[in-house]
């Protein structure tokens, strides 16, 4: 068995940090409005397409719905949304966002405007490295799924 390679030669660490630093630099925004990161992305996932069920948003967000449920939880106590269960199927709780939620929506405008202004990189480079790791997440689901 071979050595692991070093560190900052793995493209998996590469990634992680990548996405601490993305986190760093969305949190003083998100700091201002009350919202954690994660608060934050399930909030974009309603803002997309509003009543979705908490299946929904977990599959959207690539996570489990036991880790979504406190998360909206936390959401409907700051205002923001508010669950009920499906007229259709009471197992389904659906999730709608709030006036205080689509308000929150216009102030956060597009915060990725300023992960592309602190890059310094160029738009084009960030989408196509956005559609680079877009691929490689699908390929490893991919293999993943043929696995399972």
């Amino acid at each position: 068995m071979s050595a692991p390679w070093p560190l900052d030669d793995q493209l998996c660490f590469a990634l992680y940090a990548a996405n601490m630093a993305v986190q760093r630099t969305y949190k003083p925004m998100l700091d201002q409005l009350g919202l954690t990161y994660p608060q934050y992305l399930a909030l974009h996932v309603l803002w997309e397409e509003d009543g979705r069920t908490i299946g929904a948003i977990a599959q959207r967000l690539g996570l489990e719905s036991s880790t979504v449920t406190p998360l909206i939880k936390r959401l409907e106590a700051g205002g923001f949304v508010t669950r009920e269960r499906d007229a259709q199927d009471e197992r389904q709780v659906r999730v709608t966002l709030t006036p205080a939620g689509l308000d929150l929506r216009d102030r956060c405008g597009c915060l990725g405007e300023e992960i592309i202004a602190r890059s310094g990189m160029a738009i084009d480079d960030l989408q196509a490295l956005r559609d680079e790791v877009r691929a490689l997440r699908d390929a490893l689901e991919q293999r993943g799924a043929e696995t399972a």
